[in-house]
């Protein structure tokens, strides 16, 4: 018998809505849960030449944390390619959702998906955002300390049956 490797086709692609809450989370943290949905590697069927990662909305940017110094010491570097173009900026002068989102780019693989994932990120400041019609799952860190985090969708049974169970 001879057994096949499974590929997932474009055409049985689904995105799902996540949502998840940067409150008092390392940009870092946040963007290693970001990364592995947008690129679908948590799913049996990850195929890597298919983009079959889900929208991710991440709220409360601005509550995130940087350690120590970094907020205003750190140094964020673009070049355009002209003689002396180079320029810097702080986190504190980017602003935490561009922090969120240079992490994430970050960690995404170089290659041509990794721009159609990127618009698959939606991050904003504080609680409000303009998906909810969307009706986003919401993601709960099972561990927000420094510890590795452990991730969990929550939906509406699961928290029926614990509050049954209580």
């Amino acid at each position: 018998m001879l057994k096949k490797t499974y590929s997932k086709k474009a055409g049985e692609v689904e995105h799902k809505w996540v949502l998840i809450d940067a409150t008092d989370m390392a940009p870092g943290r946040v963007a290693t849960l970001a990364a592995e949905r947008l690129t679908g590697k948590y799913q049996p069927t990850y195929t890597p030449h298919i983009d079959s990662g889900d929208h991710v909305v991440i709220i409360n940017a601005k509550k995130s944390w940087l350690s120590g110094t970094k907020y205003k010491d750190k140094k964020y570097y673009s070049y355009s390619g002209y003689p002396s173009g180079i320029s810097e900026t702080t986190p504190k002068k980017a602003g935490k959702v561009s922090v969120i989102e240079r992490a994430v780019r970050g960690m995404l693989p170089k290659n041509k998906l990794q721009s159609d994932r990127m618009k698959r990120l939606h991050v904003f400041a504080d609680e409000n955002h303009t998906h909810a019609a969307q009706k986003p799952e919401k993601l709960v860190i099972a561990s927000a300390s420094r510890a590795p985090a452990r991730t969990v969708l929550e939906s509406a049974t699961t928290t029926q049956s614990r509050e049954e169970s209580k």
